[in-house]
């Protein structure tokens, strides 16, 4: 059972993956992600180019380049060269997040998954659940126009 503090604490930092996701070059989708251990956020993310590259995330013609890194994998592969372990943490991300990344929330060793758009394909979720992560959906969007 999760309570009223946690509750403020994952919308939170749903709301601060959301800010961190201004940091994305891309002009198509802008994503964010937090990894959270013990209240302490020990990696972050955002959607865009692998470093050394231009900071251009689409085509001429708007479709992604294949070679942009989803805010997940920017924020576990930041992690990993850290050297700071995600066992039992939690991700933040402003997406639900698709297969791929599902496959390294796994291995990372996160246990739980807060995200704040659902995505009409959903195996990333499917895996994840299947992994006993547990995964939830907060819609910031509302909790956010009853604060203006």
């Amino acid at each position: 059972m999760k309570t009223e503090k946690q509750e403020l604490l994952d919308y939170r930092y749903l709301r601060m993956a959301r800010v961190w996701a201004e940091n994305s070059y891309c002009k198509r989708r802008k994503v964010g992600a937090l990894v959270v251990k013990q209240k302490m956020i020990i990696s972050d993310g955002y959607n865009g180019t692998p470093s050394g590259f231009e900071n251009i995330c689409e085509e001429e013609n708007g479709i992604t380049k294949p070679y942009v890194l989803h805010a997940e994998a920017n924020a576990i592969t930041k992690l990993a060269r850290s050297g700071n372990n995600s066992d039992g943490s939690t991700l933040y991300v402003t997406a639900s997040p698709c297969i791929e990344c599902a496959k390294l929330i796994i291995q990372a060793g996160i246990k739980r998954v807060v995200y704040g758009e659902k995505y009409r394909l959903t195996e990333g979720i499917d895996l994840l659940k299947r992994a006993n992560i547990e995964i939830e959906f907060l819609n910031i969007e509302d909790d956010e126009s009853e604060q203006k």
